[in-house]
């Protein structure tokens, strides 16, 4: 298989003669071969797993995105990625910096959700008018 890994603004990493890769997903992980079917799946934050015969295993933490086979190839496209061998260093950094949210996201989700929920009130208070 093909795997390429897509960031917003590059190509993270890409892969040929991948013979297997695992993905967590809400549902738990799961495992592709080469010759399963086609499928697309949302990924959660946590580690991708991929074999190939010159690296052998090869680990990455991945943010949140989607993962799509189509034939051989498998793209994922995350938010943001980081490889490494030590996957303990990587799990940490998957909890770290990916399942929480930092301060500046919080308080551009709060300004955004007063925005909304004030432009909701305004519209209904206008509609009744």
């Amino acid at each position: 298989m093909k795997l390429k890994v897509l960031l917003p603004f590059q190509v993270f990493a890409e892969k040929t003669g991948v013979s297997r890769i695992v993905a967590e997903t809400r549902d738990g992980s799961f495992g592709l071969l080469p010759h399963r079917l086609d499928c697309v799946a949302a990924l959660t934050p946590g580690i991708l797993v991929y074999q190939t015969e010159t690296e052998g295993e090869a680990f990455l933490a991945v943010d949140e995105g989607i993962l799509v086979k189509a034939g051989a190839e498998v793209l994922v496209s995350v938010r943001r990625a980081s490889g490494g061998t030590d996957l303990a260093q990587l799990h940490a950094l998957v909890e770290k910096e990916f399942l929480t949210l930092d301060e500046r996201e919080k308080s551009v989700r709060s300004v955004m959700t007063k925005l909304e929920s004030g432009f909701l009130s305004r519209l209904a208070a206008f509609q009744h008018e």
